[in-house]
């Protein structure tokens, strides 16, 4: 992606206000959701009539029926529809990827603009029947006789019609769900329940203040009547949090709570991506420019640590750009937990963690805190999984253009055990 000659351009972000699942959003498509964020983006930078060289877009949770999703949702806008459009998937990490796989495109001078999006919601999700029940129904249909039909419909369960199957955030391989697991992550690296609501309460105090300072004003169209991310609690306090029961480990050891764990939730967000010679010669004002992004896993089935993987793509980015943890001006870390972004740091500290899973000979060593999500994370705004990359890239080049420069460093995990990195720069 390091193409010095052109580099890639990140103009800027559109998404739809966050919202808690089940609550605003009910009853409103995915596609409905992912729409108004393109439509978003296209008025915002005046995109309509304009065939890009590639869109890009994905999300965890769709209709088996809608198997052309990505480019449903562009032909609800006034793109060209001569536009290619790709599906992208990668649980948590989806839009960050999305938006990699558009520059390394830029980068190697097959497209010279594109848009990378994600798109989730919990209140709109296919319900799926039974295997057995599904194989039965082929079954009746493939009968060749009167007789051999009856035979399998009176031979069929039908108990299971009313026992459909919901979608799960459990890992299949383990059964147990990320805050099952993050709960085992923040015991391993003894993460106090005080450290991780502090975390939590920074997060909301963060997004407030960058709520009322205008930030998001220009990153958020409005959707259903609202303009403003409705998880973000200014009122929270560290009595408050405190008071929260366990969410997942319901014994006297359980410290991961409602307060401070990302909570279910419907949004979507997009961003466009040029070369530096197309924003130029189109006039777009350019935000910063993606330099690098990296992907790695961990191997959870067998003991290590589901949404630690980023520890290591965070390590490999930086060796192959020859820069330490601390030569950067901001961090954005998606808090899909804030035991995970406080085991993550500690991680970070430890020279034993270096040497046994970073290929180095010490630790990296500690950030400076107070550049940390300085304008809130996912247990504020919230994290609709799919959405959430696009949202992290957009408002951190937005912070790199108004700081007048510097380096941001981003850091996804996501299910199955992996993790996502990005470098950008102003």
């Amino acid at each position: 992606m390091r193409n010095e000659k052109d580099k890639v351009a990140i103009i800027g972000g559109s998404r739809i206000p966050f919202a808690k699942s089940f609550t605003l959003y009910r009853r409103t498509t995915n596609n409905d959701l992912m729409s108004a964020a393109l439509n978003g983006l296209v008025t915002k930078y005046g995109l309509e009539g304009k065939k890009l060289g590639e869109i890009v877009l994905g999300t965890l949770i769709h209709y088996p029926t809608e198997w052309n999703w990505a480019k449903e949702n562009v032909l609800n806008t006034m793109l060209d529809p001569h536009t290619p459009v790709h599906f992208i998937s990668r649980a948590c990490g989806t839009s960050l990827d999305a938006a990699n796989t558009i520059a390394l495109k830029i980068a190697a001078g097959q497209i010279t603009a594109g848009i990378a999006g994600g798109s989730d919601t919990n209140s709109d999700v296919p319900l799926a029947l039974r295997r057995k029940l599904t194989w039965d129904l082929m079954d009746i249909r493939d009968a060749k006789t009167i007789k051999q039909r009856l035979s399998r419909i009176f031979g069929t369960k039908w108990i299971n019609f009313f026992r459909p199957l919901f979608p799960d955030v459990r890992e299949p391989r383990t059964k147990l769900s990320m805050g099952e697991h993050t709960e085992l992550t923040v015991k391993d690296w003894q993460i106090s329940r005080e450290a991780q609501d502090e975390l939590a309460l920074q997060s909301h105090r963060n997004a407030q203040q960058a709520f009322e300072e205008g930030f998001f004003d220009d990153l958020l169209v409005a959707f259903k009547g609202i303009k403003k991310d409705l998880l973000i609690r200014p009122d929270t306090s560290m009595e408050s949090l405190a008071r929260l029961r366990p969410a997942f480990d319901k014994s006297p050891d359980g410290s991961l709570t409602a307060g401070n764990s990302s909570a279910f939730t419907d949004g979507a967000a997009a961003i466009f991506l040029t070369s530096e010679n197309y924003a130029r010669t189109n006039k777009l004002p350019i935000q910063a420019y993606l330099v690098d992004v990296q992907n790695a896993a961990f191997d959870y089935v067998h003991g290590e640590d589901l949404l630690m993987a980023p520890t290591v793509a965070v390590s490999n980015l930086l060796k192959r750009s020859q820069l330490s943890l601390q030569d950067f001006d901001f961090y954005e870390i998606h808090e899909a937990f804030a035991g995970q972004v406080l085991a993550t740091l500690k991680a970070w500290e430890s020279d034993e963690f270096a040497k046994d899973y970073l290929d180095r000979s010490e630790a990296l060593g500690p950030i400076d805190r107070s550049k940390l999500n300085i304008k809130g994370g996912s247990l504020a705004i919230g994290h609709p999984f799919a959405a959430t990359g696009a949202r992290i890239l957009a408002g951190a080049a937005k912070i790199l253009h108004e700081n007048g420069g510097g380096r941001c460093l981003v850091s996804i995990c996501t299910a199955g055990g992996m993790g996502t990195a990005a470098i950008i720069e102003k």
